[in-house]
Order: C-alpha cells, then structure tokens, then sequence
C-alpha cells in the first residue's frame, strides 16, 4: 500500500472511540505521525496510544478538552514542540444531548455548541500560526449530515455541525492563498459505539432509508480523511464531502 501522507504530522481530537479511532489509525497506516486528545475515556486513549505506536509511526495521546482555549493552545504548542510541525488537523471532538426544543435547556444547548463548534475554532485558529509559517496544511472538520439537513430533537447538535460547515468555508476563503486547505466532512449514519444502544427496529429503519442499504462504517469516515489529508486532493478547499450512502440525494 502506497503510505499518502509518510512523514507528516497530524492531530486528531476526540480520537478515543468510534471515528476519531479509526481516523487515527489510518492516518496511522498511511505513514502519519499522530497526536490525538480524548477527556473521559483514558483507558481506551492509552490503548489507541500503543495501537498506533505499533505501526511504526510516532503517536502520543494527551488527555485534553479542546473546548477549552487555554487547553488547546497549550495542546497545539505541546504537539509542535514534539513533532516539529502540523501538517493535518482533524477536528473531531463531539457529543449529543438531545431532545425535543420544548424540552432542551440551555445547559443541554450550550455544552454541544461549546463542544462541537467552540473546539472547532479554537484548535484552528491555534494551529493556523505554525501552517502559515510553513505555508502549507489541510484541516478537515467533522461535521454531519444532521447540519446539512436539521433533524428533529437535535436542534443543538444540527446547529453545531451547521456552523462548522460555515467555519469551514470562511478558513478556506482565508487561508487558501497560503496553500492551507479547510475542509468538512458530513458523515450520514455510521454504526459505532454510539448507534450500538439504538434499537435494532430503529436501524433497520434507518439502514432501509439509504440507497446503499447499509450503515457507513468508521472506515468509510477515515478514508475520506485520508484523501483530503493527502495530496490527492490539493485543489479541493470549502467544501462539504457527505459521506452518507446517498442518504442526502
């Protein structure tokens, strides 16, 4: 297998579980050296840690709140100091509290948006200072489907990924003369940890809705960030890549 991105330095958030582990070991196995932040699941950080050390490539884990400003330019500062540059940024940090408008409260609206959305920009914009000094960089930001189209009982969470995809296209308008590449990601309904508590009338459903028929994998998520990581997409900037069976067709 061809390694697309031997020698480059990439930091992934929320990379414990689920996408954020299958993107960084595929970053992994194409040559990356990876540094990703986790919060609750230590266990399971130190274990991707080894996992990833394993294939030959350099690969810390540090236990970080990107939602958090402080936290994370003392994060992109500790990543820089270690591996000496920042080639790929994945901003992956998420979670969901949802419900129905009438029955959300603020907390359940303003934590999302503080984890989904604020974590977006803060990592950007402190990893923005060492891409332009190198004049090169791809960021790629997760964001979903559900901010594409809005979903029912998830108005805070479509609202978080819908302005990541206006994040992302504003960077890419503001850093594409100095060859960095802003780009999102709008995953449709992938199967992992997440969806595993969902009854299995419930995801028969969903599945029967997609024209593929299936539900996307993680994999499926990491090999798009693998090609808009690489350079095989180095003309492609603001935009909004659905990896979702067809769903939004």
């Amino acid at each position: 297998m061809e390694k697309l991105l031997q020698g480059k330095t990439a930091l992934i958030t929320g990379a414990s579980k689920g996408i954020g582990r299958s993107i960084a070991l595929h970053l992994a196995k194409h040559g990356a050296n990876v540094a990703f932040t986790y919060l609750s699941s230590v266990e399971k950080g130190q274990a991707l840690e080894a996992e990833l050390q394993q294939l030959g490539v350099k690969a810390k884990g540090y236990r970080s709140d990107a939602a958090d400003m402080k936290a994370a330019e003392e994060l992109v500062n500790a990543v820089i100091a270690a591996y000496g540059s920042l080639d790929v940024v994945v901003n992956n940090a998420g979670i969901t509290r949802d419900g129905l408008l009438m029955r959300m409260t603020e907390e359940n609206f303003n934590d999302v948006i503080r984890t989904n959305l604020n974590s977006v920009f803060n990592i950007t914009k402190c990893c923005q200072r060492q891409m332009l000094k190198q004049k090169s960089g791809s960021i790629i930001n997760i964001s979903s489907v559900v901010g594409v189209k809005g979903n029912a009982g998830q108005a805070n969470y479509a609202a978080s990924k819908a302005g990541i995809i206006g994040f992302t296209k504003s960077i890419a308008l503001e850093l594409g003369s100095r060859n960095i590449r802003c780009n999102a990601i709008a995953p449709g309904f992938i199967e992992t940890e997440m969806t595993a508590v969902l009854a299995e009338d419930t995801v028969k459903q969903w599945r029967e809705a997609i024209p593929l028929k299936r539900g996307g994998t993680p994999d499926d998520v990491a090999n798009a960030v693998i090609f808009l990581a690489s350079d095989m997409s180095t003309y492609i900037t603001g935009q909004v890549l659905n990896v979702d069976g067809g769903m939004l067709t």
